[in-house]
């Protein structure tokens, strides 16, 4: 944002972490000619050798049965029990089957499946646990590979990340990824993907994260997931403790998540152009809810439900390019002040700076003020209507800076603000009249039509 505050390496340590992307790259021969083709067949294990609770490594035995059943156009099932393996390379068309007791162990350093350029494999209905390994990226790593499908998979303790998605498309469906070290699941360029339907807790820095290399179109749909108790156990100001992260990846849908007790956002959109932020419901969130920031250009951000947090959306940095917005049909409600920090105490239900339209959300319980429009000189083009606001110390704020732009506030119905419905600030601070009662007028500022009860003047 346009404020002074400590953010300015936020994209320096994404870009970063991008640069650090694991890429396994793992053998994955093509299948054979005769194997072309999806089949019903199913393969047992136990027909490769492969024996439940055995002590020993079994990831030989599980390669041979898996590149059999390749070859052969079959299905492998997986007996329940447990099998442990690492560095199983997955093949074009691969199908792993399990049933709920059926347990992958990981052993050793590296990613427990993988595979690069494996098109059109599936992993169904087993559990994936990385207690006790020291992989660094993944507990599976896939790279390069097109309409993958993990559907009903647990994958839970992983040392750094849950999934690791390099170039990929495909879906991801009805897993539950618990207990990553750092984020749950981790796409890197997708070519076309669905992150649908997961259950993601207790994860200590992130939970999904749809990131680009370089800024580009994406498309990644992120849908109907659970996400809870998200952590930022690496620190930083926001690069960490966030239930959705999209970061240079445009055209990404974000809709209908339920998303609680994260340490920083439920959503963060890092210059992420074309995001829609979509009837997704967030609680007790311990920085902005939701978030477009730094240099992106449109955001669609509507028909959220927000309760408790430090600020509930924030649409900002102009001054990085952030700007086109519409922020519509919002619920925002019972927000608090991080008093502790030194700077950033919030408070606020909506800010924005730049080419945005707010219109009709309701805000209710901002210790700061209900909107907050533009910073310093950092504002242009912005059109706050129809909005109700109640029980604000402020109703709605707008930069004095005689040198930002234009702005226009109307029919606003704002019910108790304890310090005044609408006044400007300078940099936050509240200064002048309460332009409800005093109303301003000039080329670039219209305050007109706007109804207050029940405040203070």
């Amino acid at each position: 944002m346009s404020r002074p505050l400590p953010r300015r390496s936020f994209l320096a340590v994404l870009a970063g972490l991008v640069a650090a992307a694991p890429v396994t790259a793992v053998a994955s021969p093509r299948r054979s000619p005769g194997a072309a083709g999806k089949s019903n067949a199913v393969a047992a294990g136990h027909e490769f050798g492969l024996i439940p609770d055995l002590a020993g490594d079994q990831s030989t035995a599980l390669q041979l049965a898996i590149d059999q059943a390749a070859l052969k156009g079959v299905a492998l099932q997986l007996p329940p029990g447990r099998f442990h393996v690492a560095g199983v390379t997955l093949r074009d068309r691969s199908r792993l089957i399990g049933s709920p007791r059926t347990v992958l162990q990981g052993i050793g350093r590296g990613p427990i499946l993988g595979g690069d350029g494996a098109h059109g494999f599936r992993i169904e209905k087993l559990r994936i646990e990385g207690t006790g390994t020291g992989a660094n990226g993944g507990l599976v790593e896939f790279k390069s590979s097109r309409d993958i499908t993990l559907d009903d998979v647990s994958l839970v303790g992983a040392t750094r990340n849950g999934v690791v998605l390099v170039g990929c498309s495909g879906r991801i469906a009805s897993c539950q990824i618990s207990r990553a070290g750092a984020a749950a699941l981790w796409s890197l360029d997708a070519t076309g993907l669905e992150i649908v339907g997961n259950v993601i807790t207790d994860c200590a820095d992130n939970g999904i994260l749809v990131w680009r290399t370089t800024a580009g179109e994406d498309g990644t749909l992120v849908a109907q997931n659970r996400i809870e108790r998200i952590g930022a156990a690496s620190g930083g100001s926001g690069q960490y403790g966030n239930g959705i992260n999209v970061f240079r990846a445009g055209g990404v849908r974000v809709t209908g998540n339920q998303i609680a007790d994260c340490a920083y956002s439920a959503v963060r959109g890092n210059a992420a152009s074309n995001i829609q932020i979509v009837g997704n419901v967030a609680t007790r969130i311990g920085e902005v809810a939701l978030y477009a920031e730094f240099g992106f250009e449109g955001a669609l951000i509507a028909q959220n439900i927000i309760e408790q947090a430090a600020a509930g959306i924030s649409v900002t940095n102009f001054n990085e390019g952030g700007r086109f917005a519409v922020i519509q049909g919002n619920l925002v409600r019972n927000l608090f002040r991080r008093e502790q920090e030194a700077v950033d105490k919030r408070g606020e239900g909506i800010s924005v700076e730049a080419d945005a339209a707010v219109s009709g959300n309701t805000i209710e319980g901002a210790p700061t003020a209900g909107v907050v429009i533009g910073w310093g000189r950092y504002m242009r083009d912005v059109n706050a209507t129809g909005n109700v606001i109640r029980s604000s110390r402020i109703g709605i704020m707008i930069t004095r800076d005689p040198t930002a732009g234009s702005c226009l506030v109307a029919q606003n119905l704002i019910s108790g603000a304890r310090d005044g419905a609408i006044r400007l600030m300078d940099l936050g601070r509240a200064v002048g009249p309460d332009l409800v009662r005093d109303p301003l007028r000039s080329e670039r500022l219209i305050v007109t039509g706007n109804v207050a009860t029940g405040g203070g003047s």
